[in-house]
């Protein structure tokens, strides 16, 4: 089975300077629920990988996050997505924990929580990090442009931890992952997306 992690701010919701610390100010990305249903649709497990170091650093408590967490699941589902499981670093970088991106500890404990067959796994964030973190669990990565991504295209790290492809979005980096794993959905209602034409041959047989 097709795995996939998904980085959050940035790539599921709107990326804040002063970051996301109530559902009030979590706003979902256009087109990531839809991306979300594509890839349930499609076999796709989604995990979510986060870096939030507002906990460690006082700003929320745990709780407020895993509130926010559980609605985002509700909502997914509610949209046709899934979101098999989260994990999130509460840590600083000051910490030096092995969870907190670019380290792959999150990764690792999902992989063997989920038994993942790696090789065949996707990520996809907006960071540097979190490439690096693919990198380093031999993942195959996708940066995208929203949230930090546009800026951190020009970082220096980039040039040592290499993304294997650069989409617009969620919906364009789900549209490249199709077209590699060959999926066609067959349902009605998968719109098709505008990132499609970018990748190659139709992904998406509507009946």
């Amino acid at each position: 089975m097709q795995t996939v992690f998904l980085d959050r701010d940035g790539v599921i919701n709107e990326n804040r300077v002063d970051h996301v610390k109530s559902w009030r100010e979590f706003v979902f990305l256009p087109g990531a629920l839809a991306a979300l249903r594509w890839l349930n649709l499609a076999g796709f497990r989604v995990f979510v990988i986060t870096n939030q170091a507002i906990v460690g650093r006082g700003i929320v408590p745990a709780g407020v996050v895993e509130e926010i967490h559980a609605r985002m699941q509700v909502q997914v589902a509610l949209h046709g997505g899934q979101i098999h499981d989260i994990r999130y670093c509460p840590h600083d970088d000051l910490e030096h924990c092995d969870c907190r991106k670019p380290r792959p500890g999150m990764l690792r404990d999902l992989a063997h929580r989920w038994n993942v067959d790696l090789s065949r796994a996707y990520l996809v964030g907006d960071a540097w990090s979190d490439i690096a973190a693919g990198h380093a669990m031999g993942i195959r990565s996708i940066l995208v442009r929203t949230g930090r991504g546009a800026q951190q295209i020009t970082r220096p790290e980039l040039r040592q931890y290499p993304p294997d492809h650069i989409a617009n979005d969620l919906l364009g980096a789900v549209a490249w992952m199709m077209h590699r794993e060959e999926v066609a959905l067959a349902h009605r209602g998968a719109a098709q997306p505008s990132h499609e034409r970018a990748v190659g041959t139709p992904l998406f047989s509507l009946q």
